[in-house]
């Protein structure tokens, strides 16, 4: 810690996309400052002197840097196993950009290291402060919908893959290790200890034969929960952002934007059920109810701050919070990522084994 503030030194390893994201969000922070950034590619070290950030001339000057405590590593999927190793044996807590890394046997040996080094270690998962996720984890714990036994959580989009590292396979492309860690994180979250009996999954190979553009994910719980998570790069209309269904009720978020709607039984007896014409035939099983049987209200859009990442992780560096993304959570999530390539290389459901 620099002895003129008592804000956290921090530095990020790697310029782009979402390294670009962390120094924003590290100049505006009240619990850590930007000591500066290494890139390998020169043209981002000349963009980040343009900003007025500092550019280190090598990833060893910036770990040898003793005002930097926090070192944010924000570089192509399979880089981040070796770089984090060398952070946390340079004396750093380090925060990994997701996925932490790409398997489980490598997830396990920088969680060695950390725990050897006596350093925090931790992946950025900022989509714990999505509002449609907050909003459905609410509901979910509210009881109202009763035995919930189905959530579906899904992105689509339809511009693809970006044209970079994130369509080639030996850098960790492809939409699981992109959008599905968020999803599947996410998923954990709102389940929480519930014991997971097996996992489904399909990918698609729409615009990129080398990794998936989209997958479909089911993770099937004790209890008769089903978790289904979809990401699709291809669509042109977007299914409802969350879906959960319960014995006593349903809920929706169908966009970012908007509320979570819930539509709850009131038990009422509506008496004889007359079938209705749908097209061209009856139902009785599909006819609409009654609107006294129903209650629907809505679950307002929370204002979560993500700056509360950093406040934790930062207050877990000086003792004074536990992590809030911990290395339980990390492995459990790689643990279904694992699992999910195989299924979908055994075009089978597997079993879940807890590693």
């Amino acid at each position: 810690m620099s002895g003129k503030t008592n804000k956290a030194g921090c530095a990020v390893i790697g310029y782009g996309g979402m390294g670009g994201w962390h120094t924003r969000h590290l100049l505006e922070s009240d619990v850590g400052y930007l000591c500066g950034v290494w890139d390998i590619n020169p043209a981002k070290l000349e963009l980040a002197k343009a900003n007025g950030i500092r550019a280190y001339g090598s990833e060893a000057e910036l770990l040898a840097d003793p005002d930097i405590s926090v070192v944010t590593v924000a570089t192509p999927n399979d880089s981040h196993a070796p770089i984090v190793e060398r952070a946390l044996r340079a004396g750093k807590n380090v925060i990994s950009e997701k996925p932490v890394t790409l398997n489980s046997k490598l997830l396990d040996e920088m969680i060695k290291t950390s725990e050897e080094t006596g350093k925090l270690f931790t992946v950025h998962q900022n989509r714990r402060w999505d509002c449609d996720f907050l909003m459905m984890k609410q509901v979910f714990e509210s009881g109202r919908l009763g035995r919930v036994f189905e959530i579906e959580s899904r992105v689509q989009g339809s511009r693809g893959i970006p044209g970079d590292w994130r369509g080639r396979r030996e850098q960790g492309g492809g939409m699981i290790y992109d959008w599905g860690v968020h999803l599947i994180d996410q998923m954990l979250q709102i389940t929480g200890d519930r014991k997971i009996k097996e996992i489904y999954c399909r990918c698609e190979n729409v615009t990129n034969n080398e990794v998936d553009d989209g997958f479909y994910l089911d993770i099937v719980f004790e209890g008769g929960l089903c978790g289904h998570i979809e990401v699709g790069t291809h669509h042109f209309i977007s299914l409802p952002r969350y879906f959960m269904a319960g014995t006593g009720g349903s809920a929706v978020v169908d966009d970012w934007r908007e509320r979570a709607r819930c539509v709850v039984n009131l038990d009422r007896t509506e008496g004889d059920v007359k079938p209705v014409v749908t097209a061209a035939g009856m139902t009785k099983t599909m006819a609409p109810r009654s609107e006294d049987t129903l209650e629907t209200y809505y679950v307002e859009r929370p204002e979560p701050d993500v700056h509360d990442f950093y406040r934790n992780f930062i207050a877990a560096t000086r003792g004074e919070a536990v992590q809030l993304v911990t290395h339980a959570q990390m492995r459990r999530v790689m643990n279904v990522i694992d699992l999910a390539f195989m299924s979908a290389r055994a075009h089978s459901a597997i079993p879940f084994i807890e590693y």
